[in-house]
């Protein structure tokens, strides 16, 4: 992951809430993110990763919704 991607993570204390998310997701975010051309199109593209993991249900502004892994859900 990019330098300033994780310094944004951590800023906003969404790391954790990035790492919850499933590898395919991690991976097309910072993708997306990195492969933007214009830095203005990159800070973009980080705010909107932010905001949807802030809000949560949300993945590329598409709903999003968790599976519950076998363990929690035995609980």
């Amino acid at each position: 992951m990019p330098d300033f991607v994780r310094a944004a993570l951590l800023r906003q204390g969404l790391l954790q809430a990035y790492r919850d998310r499933p590898p395919y997701q991690q991976n097309d975010y910072v993708g997306w993110i990195t492969r933007a051309k214009l830095p203005a199109t990159r800070q973009k593209r980080l705010d909107q990763m932010l905001d949807e993991l802030a809000r949560g249900g949300l993945y590329m502004k598409m709903a999003y919704h968790p599976k519950r892994s076998s363990k929690k859900a035995a609980r």
